[in-house]
């Protein structure tokens, strides 16, 4: 088998003032969503002269309260935030569309390779007819809607679903080993019955949000049904999962979700597994699923590993 070519000094400055020079817009990010590179024609969509220590938050925060680069259209902007990282970089490759706030239309590509770190690659598509902009804008919506719970803003049950069946093919095909979690609220219908049903709805916003805010952008975290929640943490050892489940737990007991009962609080339960590669899905959950049934059994607002 032929070796690889020799990548040399003189080839890579080459392509950094290709790079430099091109309309493309060029941004790599790393495992933790730090930009590591980014193009000057990248860096003009947010009217930035340095990329130094900028998450991708940052950026779109950056967007948000400045009125420049992405148009985002929202109220509130960390429940978009929240919804937009449930599908971020959760796809070895995806394509979409977007509109930045000078009016200029930008179809986007994504790539995320095996290290979690995220290659974007921008051109601009202005010039394309109004009319084929709506249809792929509305698809695109219709996309963002099938993967999104309606009420929290993350993952659904199927694209959660759809997350695990990757991590699986990956532990499978790779040997990338990945954590799945079960969370659970305590006593959730408690809440419904003594506050209504509408602060039932602001506790599994308030969850949703908090446990989102504490991820890596390649964790998964979808909401399978009621007040039952999952996930997933590849490339991940047993040990630090134990601690960043507690860590979950921990912030939840802490918080005060209802603000006009400022003495009301809540908890969850955890049931925590490494996906196993000789089970199938359904298997891998019924385990993190029993496991949370014995941290209910056992007093709630705790974490209990598979058998």
């Amino acid at each position: 088998m032929a070796s690889p070519p020799v990548v040399s000094n003189a080839l890579v400055q080459h392509m950094a003032r290709l790079h430099k020079q091109s309309p493309l817009f060029v941004a790599l990010f790393d495992a933790t969503d730090t930009t590591r590179y980014a193009n000057p024609a990248f860096l003009s969509i947010f009217g930035l002269s340095t990329y130094a220590g900028l998450t991708w938050s940052d950026l779109m925060r950056h967007s948000y309260m400045s009125g420049v680069g992405a148009a985002i259209k929202t109220d509130d902007f960390e429940a978009w935030l929240t919804s937009t990282r449930s599908r971020r970089g959760k796809l070895p490759f995806r394509a979409f569309e977007t509109d930045l706030t000078d009016g200029r239309w930008i179809y986007i590509t994504e790539t995320v390779d095996e290290q979690g770190w995220v290659l974007h690659v921008a051109f601009d598509i202005s010039a394309m007819r109004t009319s084929e902009r709506a249809l792929r804008q509305a698809r695109d919506g219709a996309l963002r809607a099938a993967q999104t719970d309606a009420l929290t803003g993350i993952s659904n049950r199927a694209h959660i679903l759809q997350q695990l069946d990757q991590r699986l093919e990956q532990l499978r095909t790779s040997g990338q080993t990945c954590g799945v979690v079960i969370l659970d609220l305590d006593h959730f219908k408690c809440v419904n019955d003594t506050h209504g049903h509408h602060a039932g709805d602001l506790v599994l916003t308030h969850f949703a949000r908090l446990v989102a805010g504490t991820l890596r952008r390649e964790d998964g975290f979808g909401r399978l049904g009621g007040e039952e929640f999952m996930l997933l943490f590849p490339n991940i050892e047993a040990a630090a999962l134990t601690l960043t489940v507690s860590r979950v737990l921990e912030l939840v007991r802490a918080a005060a979700p209802l603000s006009d009962v400022p003495d009301f609080s809540y908890t969850c339960s955890a049931g925590v597994a490494m996906l196993k590669a000789e089970l199938d899905a359904k298997a891998n959950i019924c385990n993190a699923d029993r496991a949370a049934y014995a941290a209910k059994a056992n007093g709630r607002d705790r974490l209990e590993w598979a058998a």
